[in-house]
């Protein structure tokens, strides 16, 4: 195997989301399937901060524009980001998960889609295995208990209302397992990515990565994946997030990390749970039906269904099926709520230092901070 793609894992390891190693040495069968030697080697030299097409080319000692179309060509084979911040375009090496493999969307085939599979249990493992949690459960907003307050992180109608760009692609998990001739019975595009600038998209993204949308068909996404009982989930953080997956149960790798792989840091609970009133409940059994975690059951007690809230995840999704409207989203006890890291550069921190330590973390960061300074200069 070319020695750039083992530069370019241990890179991808080095950021705070992991990209471990195995002794089949699958990751790196993954990283030659998605990029050529050279891309490896030029992705490796990347910084996960953005950082313009000028500040790239001069921290390497080349052509501005010789950089730009390179950097615009790996973007658009979904190996790197590039992004809008305050209007300019930017790139970086992105993390493995969120990051390059939702780029592969276009790319998807069987060999791919077996590969990540081989891969699955290793790499969601180590994303799940330490504090904070990549991803956190967003309940729906129907029947969430009067007078209560719901946070702006704990609302994706929020978001999306606070956003001006927004942008829809089909389910990474769902194009997968059908790849692997397993398509599931779930709607295919449904996968939202937001941002607060205008046109924060444009000239950004390959061709075929999704499409541009309104706020209100972003609303209308969210209420047709509540109907389906799909679960949101976003980045584990207070502010700026950027996307919202509406994950089935059966093929979506953040549920699929808390119920098959034992990664119990890869999705984090809402701090709501589901409260299921015994004198209007029917015992229809829809909302045990729909339940994602299998956290609703009948009590012989009450003759009626109950939540365990030990294995509820706060999804909310039994609420929208209720008939009787016997279900309502109650927040937790104050000792069981979780607050996320404010943004993605605390969050990073944190993490970087329950993986890898003080000490690695202040010297992987220097750089970074630099960086961040070099990019906001230009």
């Amino acid at each position: 195997m070319d020695q750039s793609y083992r530069r370019l894992a241990r890179k991808l390891d080095e950021l705070p989301h992991g990209f471990p190693c195995t002794d089949s040495g699958v990751e790196l069968r993954i990283l030659a399937k998605i990029f050529t030697p050279e891309d490896a080697a030029f992705a490796a030299r990347l910084r996960p901060l953005p950082e313009s097409s000028a500040a790239v080319a001069r921290r390497l000692r080349r052509p501005t524009g010789e950089v730009e179309a390179r950097l615009d060509e790996m973007a658009a084979r979904g190996q790197i980001a590039a992004l809008k911040v305050h209007g300019k375009k930017v790139y970086s090496l992105a993390p493995f998960v969120v990051g390059i493999w939702e780029f592969q969307l276009p790319h998807m085939d069987a060999e791919l889609a077996n590969l990540f599979e081989e891969y699955a249990p290793v790499l969601l493992r180590e994303l799940g295995g330490k504090e904070p949690a990549l991803a956190r459960v967003v309940p729906v907003n129907a029947r969430i208990e009067a007078n209560a307050e719901v946070l702006r992180y704990s609302s994706v109608r929020t978001m999306i209302e606070k956003a001006r760009s927004f942008r829809v692609m089909e389910c990474i998990c769902r194009t997968e397992a059908a790849a692997l001739g397993h398509p599931c019975r779930h709607t295919l595009e449904t996968c939202l990515a937001f941002s607060p600038e205008p046109e924060a998209y444009e000239g950004t993204l390959a061709h075929d990565y999704g499409r541009t949308i309104t706020r209100d068909e972003a609303l209308a996404i969210l209420d047709a994946c509540e109907r389906e009982g799909l679960v949101h989930c976003t980045y584990n953080l207070q502010r700026h997030q950027m996307f919202v997956c509406n994950c089935c149960s059966c093929c979506c790798g953040f549920l699929r990390g808390l119920k098959e792989f034992g990664a119990p840091h890869l999705l984090v609970r809402s701090d709501w749970v589901a409260a299921i009133d015994a004198e209007l409940c029917a015992s229809c059994g829809e909302c045990a039906d729909r339940c994602p975690t299998q956290a609703i059951s009948f009590d012989d007690t009450v003759m009626a269904l109950q939540v365990g809230p030990d294995r509820c995840i706060g999804c909310g999704v039994c609420t929208v099926s209720c008939p009787g409207g016997g279900i309502t989203m109650r927040e937790r006890p104050a000792t069981e709520r979780t607050t996320p890291p404010q943004n993605l550069v605390s969050w990073a921190w944190q993490r970087s230092v329950n993986r890898s330590g003080t000490l690695r973390s202040v010297l992987r960061f220097a750089p970074l901070a630099l960086g961040l300074g070099a990019w906001r200069k230009t």
